[in-house]
């Protein structure tokens, strides 16, 4: 058997024990939690970055494309310009350049649909 003694020392002993363990679990929980704290602040600081990146780059990509849609009115605005003053110079030259592109392409038109009528025949 064993005496009053000993079975208080066992106690303290496993209570002391028991003491430990818990205050490291403490320390664990705490340890995860600041690690957790802190991925998670990586995280939306991340998030954020990318955030702000995708703001920045779709600011310039409209930029880009509004740039580009004004230069090609300008272009469009100056062949408009050169071809009115050919026709201004030149009326019979550009009515019969005309006439001949609207010819070919109804002749390309009539042969296309005679040839789509065939295939079906």
């Amino acid at each position: 058997m064993t005496s009053p003694t000993t079975s208080k020392s066992l106690r303290a002993g496993a209570s002391s024990y028991a003491d430990e363990a818990r205050g490291a679990t403490a320390h664990a929980l705490d340890s995860t939690k600041e690690l957790a704290s802190h991925a998670l602040e990586r995280a939306g600081e991340t998030v954020r970055d990318l955030r702000y990146g995708v703001k920045d780059l779709a600011s310039k990509s409209a930029t880009s494309v509004s740039e580009a849609t004004a230069a090609a009115q300008r272009q469009l605005g100056q062949y408009a310009q050169a071809t009115g003053r050919y026709v201004s110079d030149q009326p019979v030259k550009s009515a019969l350049i005309a006439a001949a592109i609207g010819a070919a392409v109804a002749a390309l038109v009539l042969a296309w649909r005679r040839n789509r009528d065939s295939r079906y025949y």
